[in-house]
């Protein structure tokens, strides 16, 4: 019976049509999976691109791109956006590579971003109800600044409402991605304020032109570092060398060894030569370098070097040092800025600090700079206590722990953001609320003199191209427990600036 029911025709006929819709269903299920686009966003203004796991783009209500470390300055920046109406506010963006795999990046980019939400909070509550009141966003470019150009268009595409986007801080690598990030945002009009460049062909001058129309600095150039360490130390050319990268592309290591190349003029010893990795944060095979440099550093008559390089080689040349076989004779390491990693670097072997070897670096900013101390006066221009201790009551509030400012990070990044503040008010036409996006960066030659900013890290006296004019540069010595210590303070001109900080004319 059960045979004959299931091979008659109409049995058939039901099993085909049944076996050919599960066919059918499952097909077109496979097909819209292959052809629905895969959802890669993280967060809005945020996501994934095609062939990365990296979260990236621009977002200010909170989202921490991945990094635990970000959460709670991310959620501390949404919360304070969310209180402002719409109309009443022009945009910011802190433009970092957020998600960089190096622990010395990852440490810069909480301590930047704690600085630029430290000067939000008080261009918002604490300025006289000036307007327009500042939102900030956090834009990430990806490990590497790898994906800058899709970040960098978002932040274009936001200079209309609603989120009038008319200044960007941060930027704060002198890298190839960096300064294409800074052409593509300036030829858009948008005014730059650089925190950490220090390159000076990512800068606008007399002899280069105005190559990034609106870009602003607030730290020194590597020039002026060099000519600040070297009012500083005094440096015998005779018995100096230099010990320098010959990776091509960096722009804060190739004109850090032509400042100090310039500063060596007459001196003994061509310079020694290494070659970092393409990326500069990897370990590579420099350490077997730096043991051969060591040697021919003993047979040399040199008591002071000079290294230009990036804090990753600048920590394994140290390591090298110290086991060097003349540790009878001391040695004195200068350098520039990226020194202010090596505090928070955990494979620096201390030490090699003990055998005779002395680290000094032209910092951007020190928490003792501006701190009255027995011996050492603080300066009577070129900065302010006032302005200091104004800066230690905003970041109070940035972080539930005291912010680490050691490395003078969270400093430079606060005075960047007070910069574009004052930039963007400035340009504010009464009666209005906010100004142009052009207008904005057409402020940098007005910035000095009764209107420079009162920094945290100094004054900022700007001069027609947007360069800090002689800049205060801490000198800091790496104690040998690792700590930093503030030494004293040098300056570009040999001299602090006058108490009018009107730069004079060049050429």
């Amino acid at each position: 019976m059960r045979r004959r029911v299931f091979r008659t025709p109409r049995q058939k006929v039901v099993t085909s049509i049944v076996v050919a819709a599960l066919v059918l269903g499952l097909g077109g299920y496979g097909v819209a999976r292959l052809t629905t686009p895969e959802d890669r966003s993280c967060a809005a203004g945020v996501e994934k691109p095609v062939g990365s796991t990296e979260c990236v783009g621009v977002n200010g209500d909170g989202h921490a791109f991945g990094i635990p470390e970000l959460a709670e300055i991310a959620g501390a920046i949404g919360r304070e956006n969310a209180t402002l109406k719409p109309g009443e506010y022009a945009t910011v963006a802190v433009l970092l590579p957020m998600t960089s795999t190096d622990g010395g990046m990852r440490v810069k980019v909480l301590h930047e971003l704690q600085g630029a939400y430290a000067y939000q909070y008080r261009a918002n509550h604490a300025s006289n109800s000036e307007t327009p009141k500042i939102r900030l966003v956090l834009a990430n470019t990806g490990k590497g600044n790898a994906h800058w150009r899709g970040t960098v268009d978002r932040l274009i595409a936001m200079t209309g409402g609603p989120d009038r986007l008319r200044a960007v801080s941060g930027v704060a690598t002198s890298s190839t991605q960096v300064r294409e990030s800074v052409a593509a945002l300036t030829g858009a009009g948008i005014a730059v304020v650089g925190t950490t460049i220090t390159a000076d062909d990512i800068a606008n001058s007399p002899a280069a032109g105005n190559r990034y129309p609106g870009l602003a600095r607030v730290s020194p150039t590597n020039s002026d570092e060099a000519r600040a360490l070297a009012a500083y130390g005094r440096v015998d050319a005779a018995k100096a060398l230099l010990v320098e990268d010959t990776r091509e592309g960096d722009h804060y290591t190739d004109t850090l060894k032509a400042a100090f190349s310039a500063t060596l003029k007459g001196a003994p010893y061509e310079p020694q030569l290494f070659t970092s990795p393409p990326d500069p944060t990897e370990e590579g095979t420099t350490a077997n370098t730096f043991r051969q440099i060591t040697h021919l550093i003993c047979d040399t008559r040199a008591e002071t070097i000079f290294f230009a390089g990036r804090h990753t080689q600048l920590r394994q040349f140290i390591n090298a040092l110290g086991a060097r076989g003349c540790v009878d004779r001391p040695f004195t390491i200068l350098t520039g800025d990226e020194g202010s990693y090596l505090g928070a670097d955990e494979k620096l072997d201390r030490n090699a600090l003990k055998a005779k070897l002395t680290v000094r670096y032209a910092a951007l900013a020190h928490p003792d700079a501006w701190k009255p101390a027995a011996g050492r006066p603080v300066p009577a221009t070129g900065g302010s206590v006032a302005a200091y201790t104004t800066f230690t009551a905003d970041i109070a509030r940035a972080a539930k722990e005291p912010v680490a400012l050691a490395d003078g990070q969270a400093i430079i990044a606060y005075d960047a953001m007070a910069t574009a503040v004052h930039a963007i008010r400035q340009a504010t036409p009464q009666g209005a609320q906010y100004p142009e996006v052009a207008a904005v960066g057409t402020q940098w030659p007005q910035v000095k003199g009764s209107l420079r900013v009162q920094g945290a890290s100094g004054w900022i006296c700007l001069d027609n191209y947007g360069n800090p004019y002689n800049k205060a540069v801490p000198i800091v010595e790496l104690a040998r427990d690792g700590s930093q210590r503030f030494v004293q303070m040098a300056w570009p001109e040999g001299r602090p600036p006058a108490a009018a900080c009107l730069p004079p004319k060049r050429g």
